[in-house]
């Protein structure tokens, strides 16, 4: 597993997602409950950032039609949502926030 290096900690707001883009996805990091949380920015309902939306109780929800997502699963919580959304593997080495988005061979 290759991991890349997103931002510093230090840059990370609580509860304030960030769009990152790794290997051409869209990523949105969010620190939140003493966590670092890396899932795939696009809605799997409709083409929306997830990374514009609020995040609460570890899960991020999509500003346009309200779908709410586990950061830890990318399960949705409710409709228009059915599918989840790809969560990506995160370490923190010093200061820096590491996200992985490629799968093992």
């Amino acid at each position: 597993m290759t991991y890349l290096r997103v931002c510093a900690l230090s840059e990370l707001d609580e509860d304030t997602p960030r769009r990152v883009e790794l290997d051409g996805l869209a990523v949105a990091v969010v620190r939140t409950e003493g966590e670092v949380f890396a899932i795939n920015d696009i809605c799997s309902h409709a083409n929306v950032s997830l990374s514009e939306g609020e995040v609460e109780d570890c899960r991020i929800e999509c500003w346009l039609h309200g779908s709410s997502f586990d950061l830890r699963t990318g399960k949705p919580s409710g409709l228009p949502a059915t599918k989840p959304v790809p969560v990506y593997p995160v370490k923190i080495e010093g200061d820096d926030v590491l996200v992985s988005v490629t799968q093992e061979s």
